[in-house]
């Protein structure tokens, strides 16, 4: 799930082809999941007669929020992190470009751990707040 935020972070050393290829990790990882919640949540579900809907829903919910939670907003987190890094290293410093694009990289990897869990909770607000007001219950469709 992490992957698109670990090409971001190596974007100022490898092609760029490489971080879209992390884009597509990370997608690849958030479809598997919303696909497997909604297996679970059809299977939990066995004898609801929304069971279908259950199913779909956990499947729309797990996308959105990990499309959010992990691909949309912390990518551009990093993305715009490790820009700003760059340019106040080159402002700041002489170091040689090749030590500022490896620095750079190191302050996105080491931002990722400290990013994680604000951008979740935001995202749990942000639904909490809007779309899972649609399903009619206090729980996620994903939830049993």
């Amino acid at each position: 799930g992490y992957a698109n935020e670990v090409g971001e972070s190596f974007r100022p050393i490898v092609p760029l082809a490489a971080v879209w290829a992390s884009y597509g990790v990370a997608t690849a990882y958030v479809t598997a999941d919303a696909i497997d919640k909604g297996r679970r949540a059809a299977v939990v579900h066995t004898q609801d007669p929304g069971r279908a809907w259950r199913g779909g829903g956990a499947v729309g919910d797990t996308f959105v929020w990990q499309s959010l939670a992990s691909v949309a907003i912390p990518g551009f987190t990093i993305n715009r992190l490790c820009a700003a890094s760059l340019a106040l290293l080159a402002s700041l410093t002489h170091w040689p470009l090749p030590v500022r694009k490896w620095a750079t990289t190191a302050v996105g990897l080491a931002a990722i751990p400290i990013i994680i869990t604000p951008i979740d909770r935001s995202v749990d607000f942000l639904m909490d707040s809007s779309i899972r007001k649609l399903y009619g219950t206090k729980e996620p469709p994903s939830a049993p």
